[in-house]
């Protein structure tokens, strides 16, 4: 199947299902969003870039929520004394 096949599907998919495909980008925003600030919070730069460059509908970013930054704690500390 040539790529522009593959394009002409993927476009005739998105204008049959518009509300189908703008909850999926929602979806997926939202939890790359949130994965994205947490790999942050805890200076995990390689989750970071993984997240950041892997689309993979938000299922990699749940999988980083709940498994891999749950084993860390962020500690805040007061050096203002």
């Amino acid at each position: 199947m040539p790529a522009s096949a593959s394009f002409d599907t993927l476009n005739n998919w998105v204008a049959a299902h518009p509300l189908l495909w703008g909850a999926v980008l929602i979806w997926s925003l939202a939890w790359k969003g949130f994965a994205l600030w947490k790999a942050a919070e805890r200076d995990q730069k390689y989750w970071f870039i993984a997240l950041l460059i892997l689309n993979t509908l938000g299922l990699l970013d749940i999988f980083y929520i709940y498994v891999i930054a749950r084993k860390y704690k962020v500690e805040v500390v007061d050096d203002s004394k």
